[in-house]
């Protein structure tokens, strides 16, 4: 879930860099100790929580999404969000653990942390391995190109049509699961370890475009004016995420959707989403049972 790793700045080497450096940093400059706390038994995670005050979150570094400060503080749209929703159920804060797409779920089922909350997008794969809120942000795909757009890749279909074309993704990625699901050969996906690498992939010629979210390419472009942003894909899947738990917490999720439920009515939460570039009137009405039934 702008892992510029869903979309989780941020994986592989370029994560390992970020993940060493920022590895168990936690909003407010808190860190998360070496091996995180003990697994509580199945159906305590709350309790667990509010007695030591926090709970280890899975983020990437990935505006708006997620973002990790220089002083290692956490915050953008999902981690604000879970913040927010955590204070309701008495927890009273949140520690982050930066890390790729790839081994979020994985860590979660090791119990390297508690909760996913970096958009990783849900799909049917996803939803059949973690129990997902309901969604907090629905997203849209673009791609980033070379000024200009030369190759005029506008679509997944153009990917599809020629076999020439090279694009850039990030590994474990919703956006590598669009190109597998559109059967897309490995020969013509690009692999990059975040989102800046992604673009230097397309400056350099390495690659002839870069499929992220629309929104985390937007956010690279505020920095570096090199590259353009394509409209919204209208044939990619609308997707979109929530906080994703181990489906061993069940009390914990149910707890969790209900005190999400009530934030989202109210204008802190749309107040999070405004401040991250999100419209929170796309959200209202979509389901976690309707993003999970996306292909991949």
């Amino acid at each position: 879930m702008m892992e510029f790793s869903r979309r989780n700045v941020l994986r592989s080497a370029g994560v390992a860099a970020v993940g060493a450096a920022l590895a168990g940093w936690a909003s407010g400059c808190s860190t998360v100790p070496a091996g995180g706390s003990p697994q509580s038994p199945a159906g305590k995670l709350l309790d667990t929580a509010k007695s030591q005050g926090f709970l280890r979150v899975a983020i990437a570094n990935e505006p708006p999404y997620t973002q990790v400060g220089t002083d290692g503080t956490v915050s953008g749209c999902e981690p604000d969000v879970l913040r927010a929703v955590c204070q309701r159920m008495g927890i009273k804060d949140i520690q982050g653990v930066v890390t790729p797409y790839a081994s979020m779920i994985p860590g979660l089922d090791a119990n390297r942390w508690d909760v996913i909350a970096a958009g990783l997008f849900m799909k049917q794969s996803r939803c059949g391995q973690v129990d997902y809120s309901e969604p907090v942000i629905v997203s849209t795909e673009s791609f980033g190109t070379p000024k200009g757009n030369p190759k005029g890749i506008t679509s997944v279909a153009s990917i599809t049509a020629d076999p020439s074309l090279r694009i850039a993704v990030l590994p474990g990625g919703f956006e590598e699961g669009i190109l597998k699901t559109a059967k897309v050969p490995d020969a013509q996906q690009v692999k990059v370890a975040d989102g800046r690498s992604g673009i230097e992939a397309i400056k350099a010629n390495r690659a002839d475009a870069f499929l992220l979210p629309t929104l985390s390419l937007r956010a690279l472009a505020k920095d570096d004016a090199g590259f353009d942003v394509s409209e919204a894909l209208k044939d990619a899947p609308r997707t979109g995420s929530g906080a994703a738990f181990r489906k061993s917490d069940a009390s914990f999720h149910d707890a969790y959707n209900k005190e999400l439920t009530a934030f989202k009515q109210t204008n802190d939460f749309s107040d999070i989403l405004k401040k991250w570039g999100f419209d929170p009137s796309v959200v209202q009405g979509v389901t976690t049972q309707e993003l999970c039934q996306t292909a991949g």
